[in-house]
């Protein structure tokens, strides 16, 4: 697990109104990813998987939660090539989890939500400042993001359809 940002004296350290923010993105990732433990095991999962079970707006409300992680790590500061990576990893796990059964076992697995914590705990640790992310870069990576859940989201309702008038014949 990677070294808690709040208590270390880095040229990235968070001022009072990130380190609250911090730990409102910890919590959500923690209900996204690992919420609630499975019995007998050391393994947790997250309401992100659960909410994918529901064909199309299951994924937009996990999306949206993500995507407002990234938007707030921009706010922090953190640079444009680590948004990115954070945006694809929203992207990998939205595309993935369209996948019937396979992608839902991968949603349990992949956990975009954590990594994208870890990405900006690494940030945040770093003795270097980044270059903070153009605002303008921010609302285009987001609209783009936002662009391509709801198409992976079109395309999966359109699939569900077909495929529900050709099992009933409709």
């Amino acid at each position: 697990m990677s070294r808690s940002p709040i208590q270390n004296s880095s040229a990235n350290t968070p001022n009072k109104s990130h380190v609250a923010s911090l730990r409102r993105l910890r919590r959500i990732s923690h209900l996204l990813d690992n919420a609630i433990p499975i019995p007998g095991t050391k393994y947790r999962i997250g309401l992100d998987p659960i909410l994918g079970l529901i064909p199309g707006g299951g994924d937009l409300i996990s999306s949206l939660f993500a995507g407002y992680v990234v938007f707030k790590s921009a706010q922090m500061g953190v640079p444009q090539e680590t948004l990115v990576k954070m945006a694809t990893n929203i992207v990998f796990d939205t595309v993935a989890g369209t996948v019937p059964v396979a992608g839902d076992l991968l949603d349990v697995t992949w956990k975009a939500n954590v990594k994208n914590i870890e990405l900006l705990d690494a940030h945040l640790g770093s003795p270097e400042p980044g270059k903070k992310a153009n605002w303008l870069f921010v609302a285009a990576l987001l609209l783009g993001l936002m662009l391509i859940v709801g198409g992976v989201i079109f395309l999966s309702v359109m699939l569900f359809g077909w495929l529900f008038r050709v099992v009933t014949g409709r």
